[in-house]
């Protein structure tokens, strides 16, 4: 799973104050209609039926959800994520990362990320995001696995969270958030202790280590 390098910056997303974040990070923000801001960011997946599942196993997670550990032989019980912890929900800064590759073999998505954000240098290049809560935005590819599964192969931008489609913005931030998006007020809450970005690298690599399906 992804462990990113140096911790760089821990805040709070998903509230009306914006985060106060090293220079750079804050390209990665964006307000949504109600003015909350949140983390924009990406991240694979493979997708079943109206569930997301982490390309290494594991349970799926819907497309708006909280996470909490329940890691069995746990340090002890914690807020999610915690440095010292692989919990919380796992994305990229960038598609054009090393662990998000260009081909088409799984699911692409675009997601939102809130509550406590923990931000990680990643491949000497990008940010490694662990979050609390992630909402996914949209679906930018569908996966050729997916579509070998009877998932629809048509591109699929679904609504946001309240029902209107997400607009995609001429202007900052740099991966363009929506002018739309309103998160829910409340989510369920999962287990989520091994999320993954996708087919992630160590953070000194720059070559995608082998892929693990479930």
């Amino acid at each position: 799973m992804c462990s990113g390098d140096r911790l760089v910056a821990d805040f709070v997303a998903g509230t009306d104050t914006r985060p106060c974040l090293p220079e750079g990070l804050e390209d990665h923000l964006t307000v949504t209609a109600d003015g909350l801001w949140v983390v924009w960011a990406h991240k694979l997946a493979r997708q079943s039926g109206g569930l997301f599942v982490p390309l290494r196993g594991g349970a799926g997670y819907p497309a708006d959800a909280k996470a909490e550990c329940r890691r069995r032989g746990a340090r002890r019980a914690h807020a999610v994520p915690d440095p010292m912890c692989t919990c919380g929900f796992h994305a990229l800064s960038s598609q054009g990362l090393p662990g998000l590759p260009a081909d088409r073999a799984f699911t692409a998505l675009t997601v939102a990320l809130s509550g406590r954000v923990l931000a990680f240098e990643w491949a000497r290049e990008g940010v490694l995001w662990r979050a609390e809560r992630q909402t996914v935005v949209r679906i930018d590819r569908l996966g050729m696995f997916d579509q070998m599964a009877g998932v629809p192969a048509r591109r699929r931008h679904p609504g946001d969270p309240d029902g209107r489609l997400a607009i995609v913005p001429t202007s900052t931030p740099h991966d363009s958030g929506p002018v739309r998006l309103k998160l829910p007020s409340s989510a369920p809450v999962l287990p989520v202790c091994d999320d993954d970005a996708g087919w992630c690298v160590g953070a000194s690599r720059l070559e995608p280590a082998p892929l693990v399906l479930a």
